[in-house]
């Protein structure tokens, strides 16, 4: 049983998205976690079911986890409404072109982290860099990837938005 692992981070400033997943068989560790989060909310984090519309859910079957406490309506709306959206998008379109084998369909599930900044100011911006760091983090995901010479060469750059070391 496998467990593909994936990283995406997308856009700038308060409207960027980092997203962490987990992919794998249903029967193994990914569908183990996938159903103790949907059983274990915690305060402001409530894990719950990707959909492409109402009573349409993304396939494979996907969870989301929110990173960030909801903070008001319009991170409410950028987290369930917007990210969501994006995340069902990425997932689908994943499924539909192969990036994820035919038994992904059915047999396996999906666990997203996913950051949506609560001082979030574009619900557009918000969309389109979920979709871009999902897409990222399933193909990181689902290649193995980075390599070793991936992390190698990144090292020297090491740093992320919130710190990057002195020499």
């Amino acid at each position: 049983m496998e467990m593909y692992i994936g990283e995406g981070f997308e856009g700038n400033g308060v409207n960027a998205s980092h997203i962490n997943i987990m992919i794998g068989p249903r029967s193994g560790v990914v569908g183990q976690a996938f159903s103790s989060s949907l059983a274990s909310p915690s305060q402001g984090h409530c894990p719950f079911m990707v959909v492409i519309k109402p009573n349409v859910p993304a396939k494979p079957m996907t969870l989301y986890v929110n990173k960030a406490e909801i903070s008001g309506e319009l991170h409410g709306n950028a987290t369930w409404g917007a990210s969501q959206a994006a995340i069902a998008k990425a997932v689908t379109e994943a499924l539909l072109d192969g990036t994820l084998p035919p038994e992904a369909e059915d047999n396996w599930c999906i666990v997203t982290a996913n950051w949506v900044n609560p001082g979030c100011n574009d619900i557009d911006a918000v969309y389109h860099n979920n979709y871009r760091a999902c897409r990222q983090a399933i193909r990181a995901a689902m290649g193995k990837l980075p390599q070793r010479g991936q992390i190698a060469d990144a090292l020297p750059q090491l740093g992320n938005p919130f710190y990057t070391p002195k020499a």
